[in-house]
């Protein structure tokens, strides 16, 4: 894989893909809870559990599509195919989610989430993988992420921009309204922008191809400490933010009294924010580290949470400012994990001799889904025993908006705290991660050179030498088209027949090219 920066053109196109999801995403944190708890009328509770389970499918599918795509072999590569197919199962899958029918109950949602999430199990996992793949510098890879990032916020802004300017000007009316609009924009923006990265990037050929079976690699790789961590500390700042993102619309609507519609307003500022606080924390990790610059991030959503339990009705834009400082924070979860991510896959690498990158981003990819899951039913859970009513037109007690309080500012604070202390002495540093990864260039170097060996003219002893043999072959070897490996034997050769005139034992020889 070339070391020198990979040039803005592949960064831009790479990063391309990363704009459909977070456009799809986005939205699906943060309004599709209320949307199918208050407009759907499907209970709080029984969402939450359909959220755990619909997960247990991904135990199977995430660890299968890695181990697939890591031993797919096409004239395109092995993870753009994976990558092309699943544009049709993400396309009826968020078809269907955004755009419901009436009167849809809880089996709908949890059939169609399974076909979504199939296929963006499909597309993350061989994209993330083949990011990995794109360069093998430390810091490069974080500009790989950086890039990412950038373009996942840029759809982030348009979930934000495409419903509020339909706010503004076309009288959409709620939830319902931003999901359909928003719908209809991932719909168009998916074979678009896909599309583009397929044609657009090259995709390297690797040198190994992993040998081991998919399940038994997951258990490989929950033995290696540093992927561990990572991906503990990675799981519970996930589920802050999963806490946090589909609360807001609660927040909003019963504890500020402001109208649905001001929820894209919010939104808006907060995704300026945070994309361009993405280059400002890769410049900060090229100064402190991706895991001190990650654990800064942290400190600062948590510096603002606590004041949101001190607003309340008419007060929305006091609360802009501090989600704004918030979104300064999140813009570091969003681009320096999946950069050390690449550096762990680092380290397996140079212990096993296969690049199992594939295997490595569906545990990720498995974590973040269960992160996400796990943190969006934590918040739905802990509204329904509250005595949260989330129907439309309810009203609740003091102690239920006073419970929507604490869960809003509290539970993610507790997991963003105990994610920081987990990731602050992260010991895999730019220095070592260079040690690591020049080892492995060695190693696949001498491969190289074997492999040319093995593929260039054989050589077998024939009878007791003589200098005119010896002669004679290096004359026919360094005329054919050989490897250095071949024409540096072809002057040890001469070497023998002019000093040993055939006659040493120890390096004389008589040899036959074999065509």
């Amino acid at each position: 894989m070339s070391k020198k920066p990979l040039e803005k053109r592949t960064l831009f196109f790479y990063g391309l893909s990363d704009a459909p999801v977070m456009l799809a995403s986005f939205p699906m944190m943060l309004y599709m809870n209320k949307f199918y708890a208050t407009d759907m009328g499907i209970d709080l509770a029984a969402l939450a559990t359909i959220l755990l389970l619909a997960r247990v499918f991904d135990l199977i599918t995430d660890p299968l599509v890695g181990y697939f795509s890591d031993h797919t072999k096409t004239r395109w590569g092995r993870r753009k195919p994976w990558i092309f197919a699943s544009i049709p199962l993400l396309m009826i899958g968020i078809y269907k989610i955004f755009l419901p029918e009436p009167g849809v109950d809880i089996w709908y949602v949890a059939g169609w989430l399974l076909v979504m999430w199939l296929g963006w199990t499909m597309l993350m996992i061989p994209y993330y993988a083949w990011g990995a793949e794109l360069s093998t510098d430390y810091d490069e890879r974080t500009r790989v992420t950086g890039w990412r990032a950038a373009m996942g916020s840029i759809g982030m802004v348009l979930s934000i921009v495409i419903p509020l300017v339909a706010v503004l000007f076309f009288n959409l009316e709620g939830i319902a309204g931003i999901m359909k609009i928003t719908g209809i924009a991932v719909l168009i923006l998916i074979p678009i922008a896909i599309g583009l990265t397929l044609f657009m990037v090259e995709e390297r050929q690797q040198k190994t191809v992993p040998a081991i079976q998919a399940f038994d690699g997951l258990k490989i790789m929950m033995k290696n400490g540093l992927f561990r961590r990572l991906v503990l500390a990675f799981t519970l700042s996930t589920m802050g933010l999963s806490i946090l993102m589909p609360l807001n619309a609660f927040y909003v609507v019963s504890v500020l009294e402001a109208p649905e519609t001001y929820i894209p307003i919010l939104m808006f500022f907060t995704a300026i924010i945070g994309t361009f606080a993405i280059p400002l924390w890769v410049k900060v990790s090229d100064r402190i580290g991706k895991h001190r610059a990650w654990a800064a991030g942290l400190l600062t959503v948590l510096v603002v949470s606590p004041t949101y339990l001190f607003l309340g009705p008419g007060q929305f834009m006091f609360m802009v400012p501090f989600a704004m400082i918030s979104a300064i924070g999140t813009g570091a979860f969003q681009t320096l994990p999946n950069s050390m991510k690449a550096d762990v896959i680092d380290i397996d690498t140079a212990k096993t001799g296969e690049n199992r990158a594939a295997m490595f981003f569906s545990a990720w990819s498995l974590a973040t889904k269960a992160a996400g899951s796990i943190g969006a039913s934590l918040g739905l859970f802990a509204l329904s025993m509250i005595g949260y009513d989330a129907a439309a037109g309810a009203v609740n007690s003091e102690e239920a908006l006073m419970g929507l309080k604490y869960s809003y500012a509290i539970l993610p604070a507790i997991m963003f705290i105990t994610a920081g202390l987990i990731v602050w002495n992260y010991p895999l540093s730019r220095e070592r991660q260079r040690r690591i990864r020049a080892a492995i260039d060695r190693r696949d170097d001498r491969r190289a050179e074997v492999a040319a060996l093995n593929a260039g003219p054989k050589i077998h002893i024939l009878k007791p030498p003589n200098s005119l043999d010896c002669w004679k072959f290096a004359a026919r070897l360094r005329k054919s088209e050989c490897e250095p490996a071949y024409l540096l034997f072809a002057d040890l050769l001469l070497h023998c027949a002019r000093f040993s005139n055939g006659h040493h034992p120890a390096i004389g020889l008589s040899v036959q090219l074999s065509k």
